[in-house]
């Protein structure tokens, strides 16, 4: 049965609470549809998971591309509870999805407590100036590899 957008972010609304209730972590679904059915979920699991990057994107991506057997969502929709943080953002860029919706705003998500805005920042300052400090070494190694696989004949590109 194909659902429409709405029941489809109604379901990741749900997705988000069920977790929270459940303790797994914040209070966060995602729902991946394909034609209007449902071929991923996840909520939130950054807490119950001792995992960082268990969003709950992120473990609805990593579901649906198992599901699809493909490490591309593509003619795929992606609903999720709240505006994606700039990890899972690109998560859902590099998943190439035909569009993404999201019920909260990351406003919305920094009035409860969820403020990724400072990241948004640094992410706009160049590297040396962020407050994290980077350095960059061995690229020349680096540099080999990509040269190696710009070579590679059977490779998959993404």
């Amino acid at each position: 049965m194909a659902f429409t957008d709405e029941e489809l972010m109604m379901r990741a609304l749900e997705i988000a609470l069920e977790g929270m209730l459940a303790g797994r972590g914040g209070p966060f679904g995602s729902v991946i549809a394909k034609d209007g059915v449902i071929i991923g979920e996840g909520s939130n699991e950054v807490t119950s998971a001792n995992d960082p990057t268990a969003h709950a994107e992120i473990v609805a991506i990593r579901n649906a591309c198992r599901a699809l057997g493909s490490f591309r969502l593509e003619g795929c929709r992606i609903y999720t509870s709240c505006e994606p943080c700039p990890m899972c953002l690109g998560a859902i860029y590099w998943a190439r999805p035909e569009k993404f919706f999201y019920a909260g705003t990351r406003e919305d998500a920094a009035a409860a407590g969820f403020d990724d805005e400072d990241i948004y920042e640094e992410l706009a300052l160049p590297v040396p100036s962020r407050r994290l400090p980077a350095e960059p070494m061995l690229r020349d190694r680096a540099l080999d590899l990509f040269r190696e696989w710009i070579e590679m004949p059977d490779k998959i590109t993404y």
